[in-house]
């Protein structure tokens, strides 16, 4: 038989070990033979591919507030639950999580910043000053349930139940790396795995190697930060030595597979990790940096997280995330006043650093920054307490700053006491289309067979959000 004129055998090489499988693989119609040929894209998964069209952006920083932060506290302002501090609200089917009260007013002033007067709390005060002309904020935004499981996994993965690829994956796949001794896609999380774990950051029925790669920066030494970083028993010559063997026995091993995609991932995997043993010890080493960058980031877990960052951006790696930590700080159901000033402390100066940082360094224009939670909050307050409140996917806010959008900018709105999204509502599949658009591609396009049909992140959903382009 022949694929593509070319002779293919039936018949396995002698000597090569061959079960049940494999000779069905090598057999009949020769689907085996084929899936090796189509795995071209997957040999080189980090080799940088064009976008669909000119992109605005090059790579992407994802500030992930899990837990759910309140618009009605950081970027949506709303005198009216003010004046009805303490009071019901004088509207119908008012549906919440759990039993809530009386309207909360928020415990935060509010005060414009920039040439554009876009109001921001006065919890985010260093950062409004450093950038409110770059942030296009979205206060319209909405989720699909009150649920921190589902919504998480909507906003990384674009479906709130099924395994699918998560963004950073999809984007990688998209358009590979800038670099490729470092991974394309990484997740800074301190204190361990925030809920629902690696799922944030699958690769799903995607390539291996495209996944995200979790780094747990509570720790500052890089030998602790990455696991085997250094190797003290061999020199880089004898390592690479034996990586190469051990490559070539892997190939072998992969051939007689008929192209595992599984052993495939696993090899790019050993073979970045080698690469990474060289650049990664520099990449995340921040006391390179000046004293007066370090003083200006912090020198709190955030700042770190946020300096290396840049650092990452500037050789090469395409997409970043960055957590508020293990499980859900900004998941204030009572205390809101003292956990969110002191959550958003904890951010604002490193925040402001890095947005000028970027701006200074020209790198402001080609990064999209997203900065936002799975959900917001609820205006009300939540029994038994009465100083928290409750999950609210009906109504919440994220922005976006740099890679091509409109600085200076407040898209749609929630209602008067910010409940609902009543004005030019954005879906989260919404806001992941207008981010791969800005990236040059175009999430009708993007798409990966799997299981007899063609994926993408939006699903079927999602559209380009152009009142956010600059």
């Amino acid at each position: 038989m022949s694929i593509d004129g070319k002779s293919i055998s039936p018949c396995p090489q002698p000597g090569m070990i061959t079960s049940r499988r494999e000779f069905l693989a090598r057999t009949g119609t020769g689907f085996g033979m084929m899936a090796l040929a189509g795995l071209t894209h997957a040999e080189r998964p980090h080799t940088p591919r064009p976008p669909h069209y000119a992109p605005k952006a090059q790579r992407v920083v994802h500030l992930f507030m899990n837990g759910g932060p309140s618009q009605v506290d950081t970027f949506d302002p709303k005198p009216r639950l003010k004046e009805l501090h303490g009071k019901p609200l004088p509207v119908k089917n008012f549906r919440t999580e759990r039993r809530t009260g009386h309207a909360m007013g928020s415990p935060y002033s509010f005060k414009r910043y920039g040439q554009s007067g876009l109001p921001v709390s006065e919890i985010f005060a260093k950062t409004a000053e450093a950038a409110a002309d770059d942030l296009s904020v979205i206060r319209s935004m909405k989720a699909e349930v009150p649920n921190h499981e589902p919504s998480l996994m909507l906003m990384n993965c674009g479906e709130a139940q099924l395994p699918r690829p998560s963004f950073g994956a999809w984007v990688n796949y998209g358009l590979g790396t800038l670099n490729e001794n470092l991974p394309g896609f990484v997740v800074m999380c301190p204190g361990g795995y925030p809920i629902v774990a690696t799922r944030n950051w699958r690769s799903a029925f995607l390539p291996g190697a495209y996944q995200g790669t979790h780094l747990d920066t509570k720790h500052e030494d890089v030998t602790k930060l990455i696991a085997n970083i250094r190797n003290s028993r061999l020199s880089p010559e004898q390592q690479r030595e034996q990586l190469n063997l051990a490559q070539a026995l892997n190939a072998r091993h992969l051939k007689a597979r008929a192209a595992d995609p599984q052993l495939e991932a696993r090899i790019q995997t050993f073979e970045l990790a080698y690469r990474m043993q060289a650049e990664a010890t520099d990449v995340f080493d921040i006391h390179r940096e000046p004293k007066s960058i370090r003083e200006a980031y912090g020198i709190g877990t955030h700042g770190r997280q946020l300096l290396m960052t840049r650092r990452l951006l500037e050789r090469g790696v395409r997409f970043v995330q960055v957590w508020s930590g293990a499980g859900q700080p900004w998941d204030n159901h009572d205390g809101l006043e003292k956990n969110h000033r002191k959550l958003a402390g904890e951010w604002d100066q490193p925040l402001a650093a890095f947005l000028t940082d970027l701006r200074q360094r020209g790198l402001l224009d080609s990064t999209l920054v997203l900065w936002g939670g799975e959900f917001g909050r609820t205006p009300v307050a939540e029994y038994p307490a009465l100083n928290g409140r409750d999950h609210n996917h009906y109504g919440f806010t994220c922005w976006l700053a740099g890679g091509g959008t409109r600085g200076g900018y407040a898209h749609g709105g929630t209602d008067e006491f910010g409940f609902r999204a009543v004005n030019k509502p954005v879906h989260v599949h919404d806001l992941h289309a207008t981010m791969l658009h800005l990236l040059g591609l175009d999430h009708e396009r993007l798409t990966y067979r799997h299981a007899g049909r063609d994926f993408r992140l939006t699903d079927v959903h999602g559209r380009v959000v152009r009142e956010l382009l600059a």
